[in-house]
């Protein structure tokens, strides 16, 4: 049994889709840490040909989820409970929540989008590519940038909607909430730059390093901005329209904002997997695209024996 053999083909869009499903459980948010390590001492026994006397191959591919749901794919550290996917549904639901209650002043859009963009923040940085080091001041420069645009565009679409007299209250929270949340998405941290600057590393098949590369790290980034995009858009686009229609029904005067949080939150339930299955996450680039002096080095070492390198992109 290989503990890191994929259940399902990493290839499709539907294996990934199901890999995703899988590990983004928000019922793994409630496992125990005790749990949580005794999963990552099976996994690396598995790893090590250690397999505890009568395991099961249920018990072992329940382990390599939370395994999966839990610690980083690069460095195996576990990763705090606010930046794992698997709580980006609640934790996106309760914020979610607070920002649509809480729209009616400047103070209070202020507070909530800063505590969104934070959230981001967090998820993004946890979910980073862990194989290059970033300094304090990098992380705190791009959280600045991210945070100050969101603000910025939420009040003045705030301002700018309630100028409207003909604006139903559900549409002023709606955009003040999710356009904000495209700045926070295309900004992840750790800092781009420094990753399109520095390169990320990469390595052969099996695993082996090569060098760093800065096309590597621009494929990264921008399939990770595709889909933070993507897990956010069905809010901002379908959502004002459903809430159109249903904003004629007795039950979303009696509270708009819990009706606009729950159905937001089944939108993440489904768009937070999706959106992360839409590229592979171990992602690959040919040897001819990489730059010209990394691709001179790798072929000088291993001849024509590694014809794509691969790195991960980050979540």
């Amino acid at each position: 049994f290989d503990i890191d053999a994929p259940r399902w083909d990493q290839s499709t869009f539907v294996g990934r889709l199901k890999h995703f499903f899988n590990i983004t459980d928000p019922r793994t948010v409630l496992v125990p840490e005790k749990e949580l390590d005794r999963a990552k001492a099976l996994v690396e026994g598995c790893r090590a040909g250690l397999v505890p006397p009568g395991s099961s191959r249920e018990q072992l591919l329940y382990a390599k989820k939370l395994y999966d749901s839990s610690f980083h794919p690069d460095s195996g550290e576990k990763m705090n409970l606010i930046g794992r996917m698997s709580f980006q549904v609640p934790g996106g639901m309760a914020l979610t929540g607070c920002m649509l209650q809480f729209y009616r002043t400047v103070p209070a859009v202020v507070f909530w989008q800063w505590m969104n963009q934070s959230f981001n923040a967090i998820v993004n940085y946890t979910n980073r590519n862990a194989a290059s080091p970033i300094s304090l001041r990098q992380i705190g420069v791009a959280y600045l940038t991210a945070t100050s645009t969101a603000l910025a565009t939420a009040v003045g679409l705030n301002l700018y909607t309630k100028g409207d007299p003909s604006a139903p209250p559900h549409s002023i929270a709606v955009s003040s909430l999710h356009l904000p949340i495209h700045p926070g998405h295309c900004s992840p941290l750790p800092v781009p730059s420094r990753e399109i600057i520095n390169g990320i590393t990469v390595t052969d098949g099996d695993n082996n390093e090569l060098g760093c590369s800065r096309r590597a790290a621009v494929k990264g980034i921008a399939q990770v901005v595709v889909s933070r995009i993507t897990m956010a858009a069905p809010g901002m686009i379908i959502l004002p329209i459903i809430m159109e229609r249903l904003e004629k029904f007795p039950f979303m005067q009696v509270s708009p904002s819990l009706t606009l949080s729950f159905s937001l939150s089944h939108s993440l339930l489904f768009m937070v997997p999706v959106a992360c299955a839409l590229f592979p996450q171990r992602c690959s680039l040919a040897l001819a695209d990489l730059e010209t002096e990394l691709r001179d080095s790798i072929v000088a070492k291993h001849g024509d024996k590694v014809p794509y390198v691969y790195f991960n992109k980050g979540l």
